[in-house]
């Protein structure tokens, strides 16, 4: 099967929704991306994670048997986007083994030359492998790369053992798009470990 069979594209592929209100950055946000999305509490992004689950599972219920598989998922409720030529991106959120939050994570990155704008969307990152588990928990900053599977069928078809997605060890899944620009990739984002209060 090629990358493009079935209805599926190696690259990402958003799908259109929402996950609760997005608001669009301004220019003058950019500068405090790291901070103007920080949640600022454990407890805030537990909460945050619990709905963009529910969200995910009861939107897209072909997601459900791999969510359920998966030896540890990483959510990101909201991740905002701002370009104006060189732009950011930043978001804060919680990977869950057992259905249970064990670390909190930010997720960055830099972008260049792409289409000004801004958007916000959220995305989750489900390991399908202990190994592959293991290798983000261990790194000091993992980065999304040529390893990660970055679609969904289309179409409202299943995520069955005959895609592609189940060759491989991480499959991210972007939803909940929202903003002026023209798509969303994580190809790229670093993913490092954060300490927060519980208040």
């Amino acid at each position: 099967m090629t990358p493009n069979e079935g209805g599926i594209t190696r690259r990402g592929l958003m799908m259109r929704g929402a996950v609760g209100t997005a608001a669009l950055l301004s220019g003058a946000a950019l500068g405090g991306c790291a901070t103007g999305y920080g949640i600022g509490s454990a407890a805030g992004i537990d909460t945050r994670v619990d709905a963009t689950r529910d969200y995910l599972v009861q939107t897209y219920p072909s997601a459900a048997p791999m969510v359920q598989a998966a030896q540890g998922v990483l959510y990101m409720p909201l991740v905002t986007e701002a370009a104006f030529g060189p732009g950011a991106a930043y978001g804060e959120g919680a990977l869950r083994v057992g259905g249970q939050t064990v670390d909190y994570y930010s997720a960055a990155k830099a972008t260049f030359g792409v289409q000004a704008g801004a958007q916000q969307y959220a995305h989750a990152l489900i390991f399908r492998s202990s190994d592959a588990l293991a290798a983000f928990r261990a790194s000091p900053g993992w980065v999304a790369g040529a390893d990660a599977f970055y679609a969904l069928p289309t179409g409202g078809m299943d995520i069955g053992a005959d895609t592609l997605a189940l060759q491989y060890p991480v499959v991210a899944m972007i939803f909940g798009q929202s903003g002026l620009m023209a798509g969303a990739a994580i190809e790229g984002t670093k993913y490092t470990r954060i300490t927060l209060s519980r208040a």
